[in-house]
């Protein structure tokens, strides 16, 4: 389980609604399952609409920023903008290349954006829902 402030889940909620149509997608760094950094990242996909691909020079900028800081990638978070109930799709399963990571899906179908946590093995090809947890300030 990993512990986002209220102020990094509105953060992650702003880009998801801003990047509608389309899906958003970022990285959350941190330490001891509490995050300390978001990672707002540009979807380079094709189909950006039901699809995300992190921009390559963005996630490796990212990935870099979280090494020298300390830092461990602890989720990787998506929106699905006409979703009520997110839950990973078939390609993001497929595409799951970092097991210790947590995906964190944000659906935003509905009248406020609801966001679910999971574990994924790309391996396996299967999913199961966890919990995060918010803290304020």
């Amino acid at each position: 389980m990993i512990t986002l402030r209220s102020t990094q889940l509105k953060e992650i909620f702003a880009q998801a609604r801003q990047a509608t149509p389309f899906e958003c997608c970022g990285l959350i760094g941190g330490a001891k399952d509490r995050a300390t950094s978001i990672h707002p990242l540009r979807n380079v996909a094709n189909n950006p609409q039901i699809a995300y691909e992190a921009a390559p020079e963005e996630l490796f900028a990212a990935q870099r920023q979280m090494r020298e800081r300390g830092e461990q990638l602890l989720a990787i978070y998506h929106s699905h903008p006409r979703s009520t109930e997110p839950a990973p799709s078939e390609s993001d399963v497929r595409l799951a290349y970092y097991p210790a990571a947590i995906y964190l899906i944000i659906g935003l179908g509905g009248a406020k954006p609801i966001m679910r946590g999971f574990r994924i093995s790309e391996r396996d090809k299967t999913w199961q829902q966890v919990e995060y947890a918010v803290a304020d300030e």
